[in-house]
């Protein structure tokens, strides 16, 4: 008659390469049961059967089936999926497989849009695609007001009305004042959606055409130092044989979010201009 050598629970982890904490779950699971529990001492025990089924549930648990599905099968006894589970399983890991895909797609788009922005000169002349943009317009009492307008009430509303944003996120501001006032500011914000949505009393939704040709500049520090860059934009402009088109946009891509230093933020000025 064969002697079942018998392991104790930090001798089976070790040798199975797996935590305490994870054969405990096990355990609570119902799934890995120990062979024995002494009552005095409270070890728990394992046998070598147990590294196989282990073994077998870690090779099910790498193949994509989540503890219950495993469960199951252990408790009908088939421990083995049957062909239509299995092509569950490759249906299942196909969808990730083109999840994952996209999402590196949209990560390298991403990096290689930041490492654009980082590395352009100064000014560039770039096209502006047509975008469906979730927009909001507000009187706002100042610049500093703009950071809580997205966090407080716009952010809120766009994630009630289910907008889903591009990636690489795009957003802007255009001013409607007739001239200039450090308060009472009428700014719309506008961010890209994948769609149009249905409009609601504080988001409205709308196509922004494409824009042929706009001179953009780098813009770093406070918004309320934005005259600056304007002064040198518009003068590169005039200078460079062209005329302005369109209003210009405020984009912006590092700030209070993100940097604690105003002089780290960085926006982009986009304006729309055609040769004179």
């Amino acid at each position: 008659m064969s002697c079942k050598t018998k392991f104790k629970i930090g001798e089976f982890s070790q040798m199975m390469q797996v935590t305490v904490k994870t054969l405990r779950h096990y355990e609570q699971k119902g799934l890995l049961l120990p062979t024995a529990t002494d009552e005095w001492t409270g070890y728990r025990y394992y046998t070598v059967e147990q590294m196989q089924k282990l073994k077998g549930i870690r090779d099910l648990q790498r193949l994509g089936f989540s503890l219950d599905e495993i469960k199951d099968l252990y408790d009908d006894e088939s421990h083995t999926p049957s062909v239509g589970q299995i092509d569950e399983k490759i249906e299942e890991t196909e969808q990730q497989l083109k999840t994952l895909i996209a999402r590196r797609r949209n990560l390298l788009d991403w990096r290689n849009s930041r490492n654009e922005i980082k590395t352009m000169e100064k000014f560039s002349i770039q096209s502006l695609p047509e975008i469906i943009v979730a927009s909001h317009r507000e009187v706002i009492p100042s610049y500093e007001a703009i950071g809580p307008m997205c966090v407080k009430t716009i952010g809120p509303e766009m994630q009630r009305l289910g907008c889903k944003c591009t990636t690489p996120g795009y957003c802007f501001t255009i001013e409607h004042n007739k001239e200039y006032s450090p308060t009472d500011i009428d700014i719309e914000y506008c961010e890209q959606v994948e769609q149009l949505g249905t409009d609601s009393a504080i988001i409205k939704f709308k196509v922004i055409p494409a824009v042929p040709t706009a001179i953009v500049m780098k813009h770093y520090g406070h918004y309320d130092r934005f005259y600056e860059s304007y002064t040198e934009l518009f003068k590169y402009i005039e200078e460079n044989g062209y005329k302005v088109v369109g209003s210009p946009r405020a984009s912006y891509i590092d700030g209070i979010w993100n940097q604690e230093d105003p002089e780290k933020w960085l926006s982009l000025i986009q304006v729309p201009v055609e040769k004179a």
